[in-house]
Protein backbone atom coordinates (compact mmCIF):
# COMPACT_ATOMS: atom_id res chain seq x y z
CA UNK A 1 0.00 0.00 0.00
CA UNK A 2 2.94 2.41 0.30
CA UNK A 3 2.98 2.97 -3.17
CA UNK A 4 -0.41 3.69 -3.65
CA UNK A 5 -1.86 7.46 -4.80
CA UNK A 6 -4.33 9.47 -2.60
CA UNK A 7 -6.72 8.75 -4.80
CA UNK A 8 -6.11 4.89 -5.11
CA UNK A 9 -5.78 4.97 -1.35
CA UNK A 10 -9.01 6.77 -0.33
CA UNK A 11 -10.91 3.95 -2.85
CA UNK A 12 -9.18 1.61 -0.55
CA UNK A 13 -10.49 3.65 2.84
CA UNK A 14 -13.63 3.48 1.54
CA UNK A 15 -14.40 0.40 0.08
CA UNK A 16 -12.64 -0.98 3.54
CA UNK A 17 -15.24 -3.23 6.03
CA UNK A 18 -12.61 -3.57 8.62
CA UNK A 19 -10.48 -1.53 10.17
CA UNK A 20 -7.73 -4.42 11.28
CA UNK A 21 -5.77 -2.00 13.94
CA UNK A 22 -9.35 -1.20 16.12
CA UNK A 23 -10.00 -4.29 18.28
CA UNK A 24 -6.55 -4.33 19.80
CA UNK A 25 -7.12 -0.67 20.52
CA UNK A 26 -9.92 -1.45 22.34
CA UNK A 27 -8.11 -3.82 24.29
CA UNK A 28 -5.30 -0.96 25.15
CA UNK A 29 -8.02 1.36 26.12
CA UNK A 30 -10.12 -1.75 28.74
CA UNK A 31 -6.56 -2.52 30.09
CA UNK A 32 -6.26 1.33 31.33
CA UNK A 33 -9.58 1.04 32.48
CA UNK A 34 -8.67 -1.96 34.87
CA UNK A 35 -5.85 -0.59 35.86
CA UNK A 36 -7.67 2.57 36.74
CA UNK A 37 -10.01 0.67 38.75
CA UNK A 38 -7.63 -1.44 40.55
CA UNK A 39 -4.95 -1.15 43.45
CA UNK A 40 -2.49 -0.09 41.05
CA UNK A 41 -4.03 3.27 40.53
CA UNK A 42 -1.98 6.13 41.45
CA UNK A 43 -3.08 10.03 41.83
CA UNK A 44 -0.27 11.19 39.75
CA UNK A 45 2.26 10.07 37.45
CA UNK A 46 2.04 6.91 35.16
CA UNK A 47 -0.60 5.03 36.95
CA UNK A 48 -2.94 7.71 36.97
CA UNK A 49 -4.42 8.44 33.74
CA UNK A 50 -6.07 4.88 33.41
CA UNK A 51 -9.55 7.15 33.24
CA UNK A 52 -8.09 8.00 29.40
CA UNK A 53 -9.35 4.75 28.13
CA UNK A 54 -12.80 5.68 28.33
CA UNK A 55 -12.04 8.85 26.08
CA UNK A 56 -10.35 6.49 23.81
CA UNK A 57 -13.32 4.63 23.49
CA UNK A 58 -15.40 7.30 22.78
CA UNK A 59 -13.16 8.70 19.63
CA UNK A 60 -13.21 5.18 18.28
CA UNK A 61 -17.02 4.92 18.60
CA UNK A 62 -17.74 8.55 17.47
CA UNK A 63 -15.43 7.47 14.43
CA UNK A 64 -17.01 4.13 13.36
CA UNK A 65 -20.32 4.89 14.18
CA UNK A 66 -20.63 8.31 11.67
CA UNK A 67 -18.64 6.45 9.47
CA UNK A 68 -21.15 3.90 9.26
CA UNK A 69 -23.96 6.41 8.81
CA UNK A 70 -22.07 8.72 6.15
CA UNK A 71 -21.98 5.78 4.07
CA UNK A 72 -25.41 4.26 4.11
CA UNK A 73 -26.32 7.95 3.04
CA UNK A 74 -24.19 7.60 0.09
CA UNK A 75 -25.33 4.30 -0.65
CA UNK A 76 -29.28 4.32 -0.32
CA UNK A 77 -29.51 8.33 -0.11
CA UNK A 78 -31.03 8.45 3.29
CA UNK A 79 -29.76 7.07 6.94
CA UNK A 80 -32.28 4.76 8.28
CA UNK A 81 -32.55 5.21 11.94
CA UNK A 82 -35.03 3.03 12.71
CA UNK A 83 -32.27 0.48 11.44
CA UNK A 84 -29.72 2.26 13.32
CA UNK A 85 -31.42 1.95 16.65
CA UNK A 86 -32.14 -1.67 16.19
CA UNK A 87 -29.08 -3.12 16.00
CA UNK A 88 -28.26 -0.05 18.79
CA UNK A 89 -30.83 -1.80 21.08
CA UNK A 90 -30.00 -5.35 20.37
CA UNK A 91 -25.96 -4.74 21.36
CA UNK A 92 -26.66 -2.36 24.25
CA UNK A 93 -29.23 -3.20 26.20
CA UNK A 94 -29.76 -6.87 26.54
CA UNK A 95 -26.61 -7.15 28.65
CA UNK A 96 -26.26 -3.32 30.01
CA UNK A 97 -30.27 -4.06 31.28
CA UNK A 98 -29.17 -7.62 32.57
CA UNK A 99 -26.02 -5.71 34.96
CA UNK A 100 -28.23 -2.52 36.21
CA UNK A 101 -30.91 -5.19 37.13
CA UNK A 102 -28.53 -7.80 39.22
CA UNK A 103 -26.39 -5.28 40.40
CA UNK A 104 -29.27 -2.79 41.63
CA UNK A 105 -31.14 -6.52 42.99
CA UNK A 106 -27.94 -7.25 45.15
CA UNK A 107 -27.05 -4.21 46.46
CA UNK A 108 -30.41 -2.23 47.08
CA UNK A 109 -33.20 -5.52 47.79
CA UNK A 110 -30.30 -7.62 48.87
CA UNK A 111 -27.73 -5.64 51.28
CA UNK A 112 -30.55 -3.05 52.33
CA UNK A 113 -28.36 -0.24 50.59
CA UNK A 114 -31.64 1.95 50.82
CA UNK A 115 -30.20 5.15 50.28
CA UNK A 116 -28.92 4.23 46.73
CA UNK A 117 -32.70 3.08 45.82
CA UNK A 118 -33.93 6.61 44.15
CA UNK A 119 -30.73 6.51 41.34
CA UNK A 120 -31.72 2.56 40.27
CA UNK A 121 -34.37 4.54 37.65
CA UNK A 122 -31.58 6.69 36.21
CA UNK A 123 -29.57 3.54 34.56
CA UNK A 124 -32.71 2.21 32.71
CA UNK A 125 -32.92 6.15 31.15
CA UNK A 126 -29.40 6.39 30.63
CA UNK A 127 -28.62 9.32 33.19
CA UNK A 128 -26.29 7.83 34.62
CA UNK A 129 -23.92 10.56 34.07
CA UNK A 130 -26.07 13.00 35.77
CA UNK A 131 -25.88 11.02 38.88
CA UNK A 132 -23.97 12.30 41.90
CA UNK A 133 -23.93 9.39 43.53
CA UNK A 134 -23.83 5.81 42.22
CA UNK A 135 -25.57 2.14 43.51
CA UNK A 136 -21.90 0.23 44.14
CA UNK A 137 -20.46 -1.31 41.35
CA UNK A 138 -22.42 0.93 38.84
CA UNK A 139 -20.52 3.98 38.36
CA UNK A 140 -18.78 3.25 35.09
CA UNK A 141 -22.40 3.41 33.18
CA UNK A 142 -21.56 7.47 33.24
CA UNK A 143 -19.71 6.73 30.48
CA UNK A 144 -22.78 4.20 28.30
CA UNK A 145 -25.15 6.99 29.21
CA UNK A 146 -22.88 9.77 27.04
CA UNK A 147 -23.27 7.10 24.43
CA UNK A 148 -26.30 6.91 24.54
CA UNK A 149 -27.16 10.42 24.59
CA UNK A 150 -24.89 10.93 21.86
CA UNK A 151 -26.37 8.07 19.66
CA UNK A 152 -29.73 9.70 20.28
CA UNK A 153 -28.97 13.16 18.67
CA UNK A 154 -26.41 12.71 16.57
CA UNK A 155 -27.88 10.43 14.09
CA UNK A 156 -30.88 12.27 14.23
CA UNK A 157 -28.99 15.51 13.23
CA UNK A 158 -27.41 14.00 10.11
CA UNK A 159 -30.64 13.31 9.26
CA UNK A 160 -32.33 16.48 9.97
CA UNK A 161 -29.72 18.83 8.38
CA UNK A 162 -27.65 18.62 5.28
CA UNK A 163 -24.12 16.93 5.29
CA UNK A 164 -22.54 20.89 4.61
CA UNK A 165 -23.63 21.71 7.92
CA UNK A 166 -22.70 18.85 10.11
CA UNK A 167 -19.17 19.52 10.27
CA UNK A 168 -20.66 23.00 11.73
CA UNK A 169 -22.34 21.46 14.23
CA UNK A 170 -19.39 18.96 15.54
CA UNK A 171 -17.16 22.48 15.94
CA UNK A 172 -20.14 24.16 18.03
CA UNK A 173 -20.71 21.14 20.33
CA UNK A 174 -17.06 20.83 20.57
CA UNK A 175 -16.76 24.62 21.84
CA UNK A 176 -19.95 24.15 24.07
CA UNK A 177 -18.18 21.61 25.88
CA UNK A 178 -14.78 23.77 26.24
CA UNK A 179 -16.27 26.63 27.18
CA UNK A 180 -18.74 24.83 29.84
CA UNK A 181 -15.79 23.92 32.13
CA UNK A 182 -15.03 27.64 32.49
CA UNK A 183 -18.18 28.55 34.22
CA UNK A 184 -19.01 30.95 30.98
CA UNK A 185 -22.38 29.87 30.07
CA UNK A 186 -23.54 31.33 33.71
CA UNK A 187 -23.32 34.30 31.97
CA UNK A 188 -26.10 33.64 29.33
CA UNK A 189 -28.37 31.44 32.22
CA UNK A 190 -27.22 28.36 31.57
CA UNK A 191 -26.59 26.59 34.55
CA UNK A 192 -26.60 23.52 35.93
CA UNK A 193 -29.76 22.72 38.42
CA UNK A 194 -30.99 19.61 40.44
CA UNK A 195 -34.13 17.18 39.30
CA UNK A 196 -34.13 14.68 42.01
CA UNK A 197 -31.47 12.89 42.20
CA UNK A 198 -29.75 14.30 39.48
CA UNK A 199 -27.50 17.18 38.74
CA UNK A 200 -28.13 18.05 35.29
CA UNK A 201 -25.25 20.50 33.45
CA UNK A 202 -22.60 20.03 30.70
CA UNK A 203 -20.05 17.97 31.91
CA UNK A 204 -16.38 18.87 31.23
CA UNK A 205 -15.47 18.29 27.77
CA UNK A 206 -16.22 14.15 27.66
CA UNK A 207 -18.61 14.79 25.05
CA UNK A 208 -15.44 16.23 22.75
CA UNK A 209 -13.94 12.60 22.14
CA UNK A 210 -17.45 11.48 20.19
CA UNK A 211 -17.95 14.83 18.54
CA UNK A 212 -13.98 14.15 17.15
CA UNK A 213 -14.30 10.73 16.20
CA UNK A 214 -17.35 11.91 14.45
CA UNK A 215 -15.26 14.76 12.96
CA UNK A 216 -12.43 12.35 11.38
CA UNK A 217 -15.06 10.43 10.59
CA UNK A 218 -16.69 12.95 7.92
CA UNK A 219 -12.93 14.37 6.94
CA UNK A 220 -12.30 11.07 5.69
CA UNK A 221 -14.92 10.15 3.82
CA UNK A 222 -14.48 13.37 1.86
CA UNK A 223 -12.00 13.33 -0.77
CA UNK A 224 -10.00 16.60 -0.24
CA UNK A 225 -10.13 16.07 3.57
CA UNK A 226 -8.97 12.30 3.46
CA UNK A 227 -5.78 13.52 1.04
CA UNK A 228 -4.65 16.47 3.51
CA UNK A 229 -4.62 13.59 6.16
CA UNK A 230 -2.94 11.10 3.93
CA UNK A 231 -0.53 13.49 3.27
CA UNK A 232 0.65 14.42 6.94
CA UNK A 233 -0.04 11.00 8.85
CA UNK A 234 -0.18 8.52 5.53
CA UNK A 235 3.13 7.22 6.13
CA UNK A 236 3.73 4.05 8.05
CA UNK A 237 5.53 4.94 10.80
CA UNK A 238 3.09 7.65 11.65
CA UNK A 239 1.34 5.16 14.39
CA UNK A 240 4.30 5.21 16.44
CA UNK A 241 5.11 9.16 16.12
CA UNK A 242 1.54 9.86 17.29
CA UNK A 243 1.32 7.47 20.03
CA UNK A 244 4.52 9.26 21.37
CA UNK A 245 2.90 12.42 21.11
CA UNK A 246 -0.08 11.39 23.09
CA UNK A 247 2.09 9.95 25.61
CA UNK A 248 4.08 12.81 26.19
CA UNK A 249 1.06 15.42 26.77
CA UNK A 250 -0.39 12.78 28.71
CA UNK A 251 2.59 12.28 30.86
CA UNK A 252 4.51 15.11 30.94
CA UNK A 253 3.64 18.25 29.19
CA UNK A 254 0.02 18.88 30.28
CA UNK A 255 -1.14 19.58 34.58
CA UNK A 256 -2.10 16.90 35.88
CA UNK A 257 -5.95 17.26 36.26
CA UNK A 258 -6.95 17.47 32.89
CA UNK A 259 -10.21 19.94 32.25
CA UNK A 260 -10.73 22.30 29.57
CA UNK A 261 -8.00 22.99 27.13
CA UNK A 262 -5.98 20.41 28.26
CA UNK A 263 -8.28 17.62 27.77
CA UNK A 264 -9.21 18.71 24.76
CA UNK A 265 -5.26 18.46 23.27
CA UNK A 266 -5.37 14.94 24.72
CA UNK A 267 -8.79 14.21 22.45
CA UNK A 268 -7.10 15.98 19.58
CA UNK A 269 -4.05 13.96 19.85
CA UNK A 270 -6.04 10.60 20.46
CA UNK A 271 -8.21 11.82 17.05
CA UNK A 272 -4.98 12.14 15.33
CA UNK A 273 -3.53 8.83 16.39
CA UNK A 274 -6.61 6.75 14.98
CA UNK A 275 -6.42 8.26 12.16
CA UNK A 276 -3.24 6.71 11.52
CA UNK A 277 -4.23 3.96 12.20
CA UNK A 278 -7.66 3.52 9.46
CA UNK A 279 -5.73 5.60 7.12
CA UNK A 280 -4.01 2.57 6.02
CA UNK A 281 -3.89 -1.25 7.03
CA UNK A 282 0.12 -1.78 6.98
CA UNK A 283 1.49 0.64 9.54
CA UNK A 284 4.41 0.11 12.05
CA UNK A 285 2.04 -0.35 14.55
CA UNK A 286 -1.08 -2.60 13.22
CA UNK A 287 1.10 -5.97 13.81
CA UNK A 288 1.14 -5.55 17.62
CA UNK A 289 -2.75 -4.42 17.00
CA UNK A 290 -3.40 -7.33 15.49
CA UNK A 291 -2.21 -9.93 17.78
CA UNK A 292 -4.75 -12.54 18.89
CA UNK A 293 -4.92 -11.74 22.38
CA UNK A 294 -5.45 -8.52 21.98
CA UNK A 295 -8.34 -9.03 18.93
CA UNK A 296 -10.26 -10.81 21.23
CA UNK A 297 -10.33 -8.93 24.38
CA UNK A 298 -11.14 -5.97 22.21
CA UNK A 299 -13.87 -7.77 20.65
CA UNK A 300 -15.29 -8.40 24.17
CA UNK A 301 -14.44 -5.29 25.63
CA UNK A 302 -18.37 -4.26 26.06
CA UNK A 303 -18.74 -6.78 28.96
CA UNK A 304 -15.43 -6.52 30.60
CA UNK A 305 -16.33 -2.79 31.03
CA UNK A 306 -19.94 -3.65 32.42
CA UNK A 307 -18.57 -6.37 34.72
CA UNK A 308 -15.14 -5.73 35.91
CA UNK A 309 -16.57 -3.36 39.01
CA UNK A 310 -18.55 -6.49 39.94
CA UNK A 311 -15.90 -8.92 39.50
CA UNK A 312 -13.92 -6.79 41.71
CA UNK A 313 -16.56 -6.76 44.43
CA UNK A 314 -16.89 -10.36 44.32
CA UNK A 315 -12.94 -10.79 44.75
CA UNK A 316 -12.42 -7.67 47.03
CA UNK A 317 -14.93 -10.40 49.29
CA UNK A 318 -13.04 -13.34 48.65
CA UNK A 319 -9.07 -11.63 49.62
CA UNK A 320 -9.07 -11.43 53.09
CA UNK A 321 -10.19 -15.12 53.50
CA UNK A 322 -7.36 -15.73 51.19
CA UNK A 323 -4.75 -13.51 52.53
CA UNK A 324 -4.77 -11.66 49.25
CA UNK A 325 -3.58 -7.83 49.27
CA UNK A 326 -5.20 -6.47 46.38
CA UNK A 327 -1.90 -4.98 45.04
CA UNK A 328 -0.60 -8.87 44.96
CA UNK A 329 -0.75 -10.89 41.71
CA UNK A 330 -2.52 -13.48 42.84
CA UNK A 331 -5.67 -10.59 43.21
CA UNK A 332 -5.06 -8.88 40.05
CA UNK A 333 -4.83 -12.39 37.99
CA UNK A 334 -8.45 -13.35 39.71
CA UNK A 335 -9.77 -9.90 39.01
CA UNK A 336 -8.64 -9.13 35.60
CA UNK A 337 -8.63 -12.89 34.50
CA UNK A 338 -11.81 -13.61 35.88
CA UNK A 339 -13.63 -10.36 34.26
CA UNK A 340 -12.19 -11.57 30.85
CA UNK A 341 -13.15 -14.99 31.09
CA UNK A 342 -16.75 -14.24 32.08
CA UNK A 343 -17.48 -11.22 29.39
CA UNK A 344 -16.28 -14.07 27.32
CA UNK A 345 -18.51 -17.17 28.31
CA UNK A 346 -21.28 -13.84 28.78
CA UNK A 347 -20.97 -12.99 25.10
CA UNK A 348 -21.20 -16.85 23.95
CA UNK A 349 -24.21 -17.47 25.43
CA UNK A 350 -25.79 -14.20 26.26
CA UNK A 351 -25.01 -11.58 23.74
CA UNK A 352 -24.69 -13.52 21.24
CA UNK A 353 -28.21 -14.93 20.76
CA UNK A 354 -29.45 -10.86 20.36
CA UNK A 355 -27.14 -10.32 18.38
CA UNK A 356 -28.20 -12.60 15.56
CA UNK A 357 -31.04 -10.68 15.78
CA UNK A 358 -29.99 -7.58 14.14
CA UNK A 359 -29.66 -7.75 10.68
CA UNK A 360 -33.46 -9.52 10.46
CA UNK A 361 -35.37 -7.14 8.09
CA UNK A 362 -36.24 -4.55 10.98
CA UNK A 363 -32.43 -3.50 10.94
CA UNK A 364 -30.89 -5.05 8.15
CA UNK A 365 -27.66 -3.48 6.62
CA UNK A 366 -26.89 -3.77 3.11
CA UNK A 367 -23.60 -4.88 1.76
CA UNK A 368 -21.23 -2.03 1.71
CA UNK A 369 -22.92 -0.20 4.53
CA UNK A 370 -20.87 -0.07 6.93
CA UNK A 371 -17.27 -0.58 8.70
CA UNK A 372 -17.64 -4.17 9.73
CA UNK A 373 -17.14 -3.36 13.01
CA UNK A 374 -19.73 -1.12 14.48
CA UNK A 375 -19.44 -2.85 18.01
CA UNK A 376 -16.89 0.08 18.54
CA UNK A 377 -16.47 0.56 22.30
CA UNK A 378 -16.72 -0.75 25.89
CA UNK A 379 -19.27 1.52 25.71
CA UNK A 380 -21.47 -0.38 23.80
CA UNK A 381 -21.90 -0.91 19.78
CA UNK A 382 -22.41 -3.85 17.52
CA UNK A 383 -20.27 -7.03 17.22
CA UNK A 384 -19.98 -8.30 13.53
CA UNK A 385 -16.28 -9.24 14.43
CA UNK A 386 -15.38 -7.60 10.97
CA UNK A 387 -17.84 -9.63 8.82
CA UNK A 388 -18.92 -7.54 5.37
CA UNK A 389 -22.78 -7.31 4.62
CA UNK A 390 -22.50 -10.18 2.56
CA UNK A 391 -21.38 -12.35 5.23
CA UNK A 392 -23.88 -11.26 8.25
CA UNK A 393 -26.93 -12.47 6.18
CA UNK A 394 -25.94 -15.77 5.44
Amino acid sequence: MSSLSVSQAHRAYLERVRFGALDGLRALAIMAVLIHHSALARVSGPWSRGFLGVDLFFVISGFLITTLLVRERERDGRISLRGFYWRRTLRILPLYYLVVTLAGGYFVLWQGHWETAPLWPAYYLFLANFLTDHIPTLYPTWSLAMEEQFYLIWPLLMVLLPPRVWGGVLVVGIGLNVVAVTGALEGIGITAFDLGPLWVHLPDVTYAPLLLGAGLALVLHDGRGFGLMWRCFGHPCMPLLLLGLLLALVFGLLPQVLAGWPYLLVHLAMTGWLSTLVLREDSWLHPLLRLMPLVRVGMVSYGIYLLHLLVLHGVSSLANPLGLAQDSVGFLVLYWGGTVVLAELIFRHYERFFLRLRHKPFGRVAVGTGTGQERETASGGDADHGRSGKERRR
